[in-house]
């Protein structure tokens, strides 16, 4: 007997049945992790939004509305296939990028730094609270320093109830409190604190501030020795309609002038103000106040000198390492090729430490060891800093530089230097005519960005000399061998050694991006001219 024929099947047919299954589990399987990816994204960006908008800051909280609706077109729509792709670095790039530097602009024309970091009407109420003084023949209220869940607050008693508030709520009476012979014991909703935590707790305690009521105005309760409150009230009072500060005692009347400050008729301004639009003054005191100019031109220079040197030298180096190391006669190169690497393949940061420890006066290798108990105090003198500066920079940038030239060098056709031999040219005209601007073609741009990087290298200055030695003619906190982005940080006060100044330091920001910007843009277009050599 002859077996039926097996029915025609083609090579590339495959059950159907079999194709539904196993595209509708990958299907739903993606979904579902896209979903669930997308549902955190968008929990995340809902509490983000919530929490600017929370806290006035509309403009952070309708951009990340934007950027969640965008989110969810780009990985849900099926026509936005190539914006999921390079919607990531889109958003990174706007968030760390764009955004960093609209700020940055914005502040650099307005006052924000030192009494002027919030809005009016928090300068009005901090003006408020920092002139309160104790109202004269007020009464004496026995007191108690109660905690609701860590928020510390005060119980007062009357004489008739218990009012309780706290630095956020003004006192409100309460029911059911226990007040035995004059103190309180007992307060419903709150715990209160024994004698060893008010030990603990007393610098808090004695700068917690309670309003008295919704009215600031009304004044506030405070305390010295966590038994007794006192009502204290501001000796200045606001007039919301003339928009004026009146001091009291002395009856001064204060205006806002326009730098963000009540200013009174004698030209008195009073220590607290606001954040205000000032125009193109932060850039004008940068080049004409004695404080900042002086030092800020003198810096300007050692920053082109660092910058410059720091190419230049490291880049000779490196090249002689990288021509020496290109012979094949030379045996062992790939141990010294090693060798020469470490400098760059430790981090950077510890290298500054440690020769920071190592030119120490007293202590350091160079004068203790090398020099015999010497005391050469290389980062106490000027000049002295200045070239260890680029003696540290140079250990630590050269193996880069080796690196990219033994990679150019290596990238040259054999060929054409074979050509230049054959046409009698020796090895001097080959390096000057061949060699030399073929290496410049692969390496100008990363001698650019390499100078744009030494211009702004916070982290050699700041932890081999913190900018030091200091100039002796400066008020500001910079020193010999502070650059540009060092005495931005100094000045914008983040090191605590001056008050803070963040819409100057922005506007030298600005500079400093306007003077590498320039400098690149100059330089590129001039390495467009090597390009022909190709």
């Amino acid at each position: 007997m002859s077996s039926a024929p097996a029915p025609d099947v083609l090579d590339n047919d495959v059950d159907p049945r079999t194709v539904n299954n196993s595209h509708g589990r990958s299907f739903h399987t993606g979904f579902a992790i896209k979903m669930l990816i997308m549902a955190v994204v968008d929990a995340l960006g809902v509490f983000i939004v919530m929490t600017s908008f929370a806290k006035g800051a509309t403009v952070v909280g309708w951009s990340m509305v934007v950027l969640l609706l965008l989110a969810n077109y780009a990985y849900f729509a099926k026509r936005a296939l190539a914006l999921k792709y390079f919607l990531p670095g889109l958003l990174f790039l706007l968030v760390y990028q764009i955004f960093t530097m609209g700020y940055t602009g914005y502040v650099a024309f307005t006052n924000y730094g030192e009494g002027h970091n919030s809005t009016k009407s928090d300068a009005i109420s901090a003006l408020l609270i920092q002139n309160e003084k104790r109202v004269e023949g007020s009464a004496t209220y026995p007191l108690s320093v109660v905690s609701d869940g860590g928020t510390l607050g005060f119980a007062i008693y009357d004489g008739t109830s218990v009012l309780v508030g706290t630095a956020e709520d003004p006192m409100t009476p309460v029911e059911d409190a226990v007040v035995d012979n004059g103190s309180i014991t007992a307060v419903p909703g709150y715990d209160i604190l024994p004698m060893s935590q008010i030990i603990s707790k007393q610098t808090e305690i004695t700068t917690l501030r309670v309003p008295f009521a919704d009215d600031a105005e009304a004044g506030s309760i405070r305390t010295q020795d966590a038994q007794t409150g006192y009502l204290y009230r501001s000796i200045f009072v606001y007039n919301e309609d003339a928009d004026t500060m009146t001091d009291t005692a002395s009856g001064v009347v204060y205006s806002p002038n326009d730098t963000g400050e009540f200013e009174s008729a004698d030209g008195a301004r009073l220590n607290v103000g606001w954040r205000a639009n000032i125009g193109l003054e932060n850039f004008k005191t940068a080049f004409t106040d004695e404080r900042y100019a002086t030092p800020f031109f003198k810096v300007l220079v050692w920053t082109f000198v660092f910058a410059v040197s720091s190419v230049v030298i490291t880049f000779l180096v490196g090249l002689f390492f990288a021509i020496v190391l290109n012979d094949e006669r030379l045996k062992g190169r790939r141990i010294m090729r090693a060798l020469l690497i470490l400098p760059y393949a430790f981090p950077a940061f510890m290298s500054f430490l440690l020769w920071r420890g190592m030119l120490n006066t007293k202590f350091g290798f160079f004068n203790q060891v090398l020099l015999g108990g010497a005391e050469v105090d290389w980062l106490g003198d000027p000049w002295l800093a200045r070239l260890a500066v680029l003696g540290v920079q140079l250990w630590v940038g050269f193996p880069y530089m080796f690196l990219i030239c033994t990679g150019a060098l290596q990238s040259i056709p054999g060929d054409v230097v074979e050509a230049a031999r054959i046409d009698g040219a020796g090895g001097p005209r080959i390096w000057r005519s061949i060699t030399m601007p073929l290496l410049l073609v692969s390496t100008a741009p990363l001698l650019i960005a390499s100078f744009a990087f030494n211009f702004n290298n916070f982290n050699i200055i700041k932890m081999l000399t913190d900018g030091g030695p200091r100039f002796s003619d400066a008020s500001v906190p910079v020193g010999s061998t502070d650059i540009l982005i060092t005495m931005v940080y100094s000045i914008s006060g983040l090191d605590g050694t001056a008050a803070k100044n963040f819409g100057l330091a922005s506007a030298m920001s600005i500079m400093i991006f306007v003077i590498v910007a320039t400098i690149s843009v100059i330089s590129f277009k001039r390495t467009r001219a090597l390009e022909e050599i190709n």
